[in-house]
């Protein structure tokens, strides 16, 4: 009988542990989102510069390094809006460079479309009983197909491989977003600030692909 209490207990403590990730999670995600589109629009305001490939490469994984070295205290939370907020402006020229070559239209569409897919993979991996742990594999080899397309379209820039690699980016950017929900809510993903940055970066990266996407086939009409 008391066997039967403490694993109880334990499975509630469980339980309570894994719906606060999940709680903090969506809360600091949602602040992060919204801080991020505050900068983004701050820097399309004064029309701020974008700050080139090789400084928004430092600038991400430099914060991203220090994120996640600080997850465990106060400091994560500082790094992870730095992170965000410098995202958010790298966000800010691109979508000033869509508006002024006439292609504003699609950011509404792929604002629209980043909400859905998010929501839609964010049910789903709350809801399913099938174990997702599978895309782990695949999201790792997607990772070094997509790496080795970007280095080559650096050379190449072929439209036709830009939007390979857009596609290609929206599905792994599925897949991280429902790999990392379902580990919050299986106990695997312990850390709400990891969980918050897997989702923003994801975020970020399904809202841009689908701009090009949406850009570059509004642009062969």
């Amino acid at each position: 009988m008391n066997d039967r209490i403490v694993t109880r207990n334990q499975t509630q403590e469980s339980v309570l542990a894994t719906n606060k990730v999940l709680r903090n999670t969506y809360a600091l995600l949602s602040m992060t989102l919204l801080w991020s589109a505050v900068v983004a629009g701050v820097a399309m305001a004064f029309n701020l510069p974008h700050p080139g490939l090789i400084i928004t490469l430092v600038g991400f994984y430099g914060l991203l390094f220090l994120t996640e070295k600080n997850r465990d205290n106060a400091m994560g939370l500082v790094f992870t809006f730095l992170l965000t907020g410098f995202m958010g402006y790298t966000l800010g020229p691109i979508l000033n460079m869509y508006i002024g070559a006439g292609m504003g239209w699609a950011i509404t569409p792929a604002l629209g479309g980043t909400a859905i897919t998010f929501l839609a993979c964010s049910f789903y991996a709350l809801t399913t009983k099938r174990d997702l742990s599978f895309l782990g594999g695949m999201l790792m080899a997607g990772f070094v197909v997509l790496l080795v397309g970007m280095v080559a379209n650096i050379f190449l820039q072929l439209p036709m491989l830009s939007l390979a690699i857009s596609g290609l980016f929206v599905l792994f950017s599925t897949g991280v977003i429902l790999l990392t929900t379902q580990s919050i809510v299986r106990g695997g993903e312990t850390n709400y600030i990891s969980a918050t940055v897997a989702l923003y970066v994801s975020i970020y990266n399904l809202f841009l692909s689908l701009l090009q996407i949406l850009g570059v086939m509004g642009g062969d009409d």
